[in-house]
């Protein structure tokens, strides 16, 4: 498996990959659910790559850009068992060299939910995806269904850039507990994670309420909250799959996201109802 650390040397290895290249952007810190889409890539692609780079752009001010994990030894490893060909491991300063200052503004659709309670996150993550496919140049990357408004603005982007990568959203990976596995999940002490478990049952049961005929967004975001009372949620959103934007009467398809506060860990999850992710284009 190949390291590379320079804009040069992952242009280089693009430049030697004959066939079809998939790619795992990731900010580091892997778990199975990482894994999942890795292993995805080396199916289903002739090459796969990852990236390993924790872009301070999409972190806001008071944010854990500090503390957020960093475990470049263990991530290569756990690369390289998956069968990953390369591994793109740049500097800040590789990334953002001095003088960077152009900007990738998404549209409408990172407007709410996580766009309006981490004001610029975004932005950086727009940039940073943009800047990581001019890069790469990936034929597919691979998201994660678990950080659904981030699949949702890549993929417009990639679109409306006309960026010639096609973006793939893949299921989101559970623990047996059903709590969506994270990188953050790593703050949780073992009270905080066992109350982190009312996330995923509220989600959970507003699903089961939908598959039984219930299509009021209203009582289907009640159905969260009071599995979740107890703790800091910042939102619950039943939104259109595909423009994010809120519903107020009865739609064939929604997605349910909430982001929730849980001791110092800030959790994000969602549910698809009435499709699939592998259906998002």
């Amino acid at each position: 498996m190949d390291v590379l650390r320079r804009v040069a040397d992952a242009r280089a290895f693009r430049a030697s990959v004959p066939g079809s290249l998939g790619f795992v952007p990731t900010l580091g810190a892997l778990h199975a659910g990482h894994g999942s889409l890795v292993e995805r890539a080396v199916r289903e692609r002739a090459a796969a790559i990852a990236s390993l780079f924790v872009n301070p752009t999409q972190f806001g001010p008071g944010e854990d850009l500090a503390a957020y994990p960093r475990r470049e030894a263990e991530d290569l490893a756990f690369l390289e068992r998956l069968g990953c060909s390369a591994v793109f491991v740049p500097s800040v300063e590789e990334m953002y060299p001095p003088g960077d200052d152009t900007r990738v503004q998404p549209g409408a659709i990172a407007a709410r939910l996580e766009g309006a309670a981490r004001p610029g996150h975004l932005t950086g993550v727009a940039t940073v995806v943009t800047k990581l496919f001019a890069v790469v140049r990936p034929d597919v990357a691979y998201f994660g269904q678990k950080d659904f408004q981030q699949l949702r603005v890549v993929q417009a982007l990639a679109g409306d850039l006309r960026l010639g990568v096609r973006v793939v959203g893949c299921p989101t990976v559970r623990d047996e507990d059903g709590l969506a596995l994270s990188s953050r999940n790593a703050y949780l002490s073992a009270d905080e994670r066992r109350a982190a478990l009312a996330l995923p049952r509220g989600l959970f049961a507003a699903r089961a309420d939908w598959e039984r005929g219930e299509r009021d967004p209203k009582r289907l975001a009640d159905r969260v909250r009071q599995h979740a009372a107890a703790l800091a949620l910042e939102y619950v959103s039943v939104a259109d799959p595909l423009t994010l934007a809120e519903l107020t009467r009865a739609a064939e398809r929604a997605v349910i996201s909430l982001a929730a506060r849980v001791g110092r860990a800030r959790l994000i999850d969602n549910v698809l109802l009435g499709m699939d992710v592998s259906e998002l284009v």
